[in-house]
């Protein structure tokens, strides 16, 4: 598929990075704004956020895993003041309006149950609610929300959180979009992944050593360690099972969490012929 480029025009309100931002796209009706819970109060008279619009809160859960609830709204202000007596996990929230009277009840309430649904499959976030309404709504008005909600994705993206983004989407390389690499020794581990823009995706049921080497690195020690008490690795018989697809840094930082020792990615990494991820150009 044809890719083109986008301009998006970013603008810090209070001229810092931790106050309100806006973010626009040319050509595009909507508005992106993401705000600090603390500032809320500050910005709430904004005429953006006396306008209809979905919102996610974004925070860490019960294990400081990223955690995300998506939402919608008639007068978003009204509802991110509710959800600040609601909900205490969020510090700060991102939402979408319209520059027009483009989006209603209906139309929201669709943006609403597609960015959940999209959340869901990313598996980045915990996202811990019902699944929202769907509204019924026509072939050609679906066909128009599906763009506003493309616009979503890449703004909520840019505005530093990719819940909305698979990681099988970060697969850009041509010569490795379908091709699967190894990371195995004669112990039983065995992982299967991916090299990714993020760095490189480990797949869900992949198989962890689980005694540490001397040589394994205090960082990725703890990394497992985080990915233990998360549940993203769960003990399975003699192994750790990895339960959902995960991204590391590096190549090497992939292979050393599955090996438990000090590792080189561009040589543990193999296809199923043997070819090893350094004669990959990428």
């Amino acid at each position: 598929m044809n890719t083109f480029g986008k301009t998006i025009r970013l603008f810090l309100v209070d001229g810092t990075a931790n106050g309100l931002t806006t973010a626009e796209l040319s050509n595009w009706t909507g508005v992106g704004i993401k705000v600090p819970r603390i500032k809320i109060k500050e910005y709430s008279n904004r005429p953006e956020f006396q306008k209809p619009g979905v919102y996610i809160l974004i925070g860490k859960g019960e294990n400081n895993e990223d955690a995300a609830y998506i939402g919608e709204a008639e007068v978003i202000a009204n509802r991110l003041f509710q959800q600040i007596s609601d909900k205490d996990f969020w510090n700060e929230a991102i939402f979408f309006s319209s520059k027009d009277k483009y989006l209603n009840k209906a139309s929201i309430k669709y943006l609403e149950n597609r960015l959940h649904d999209l959340a869901l499959k990313a598996n980045r976030y915990s996202i811990d609610q019902n699944i929202p309404t769907r509204s019924e709504l026509s072939e050609a008005e679906q066909a128009e929300l599906e763009e506003f909600l493309a616009h979503i994705k890449i703004l909520t993206a840019t505005l530093g959180h990719k819940l909305f983004e698979a990681l099988d989407e970060t697969i850009e390389d041509k010569e490795v979009q379908n091709q699967l690499f190894y990371c195995r020794n004669g112990a039983g581990a065995d992982s299967k992944g991916s090299p990714s823009t993020e760095g490189f995706i480990v797949y869900k049921d992949s198989l962890f050593m689980v005694q540490e080497q001397p040589s394994l690195a205090e960082g990725i020690h703890l990394e497992r360690q985080k990915m233990l008490s998360d549940g993203t690795l769960k003990t399975e018989g003699a192994f750790y099972l990895l339960t959902k697809d995960y991204v590391f840094t590096s190549p090497s930082r992939a292979a050393a969490a599955t090996l438990a020792r000090s590792a080189s990615g561009p040589l543990e990494w193999k296809t199923a012929e043997g070819i090893q991820l350094k004669f990959f150009d990428i």
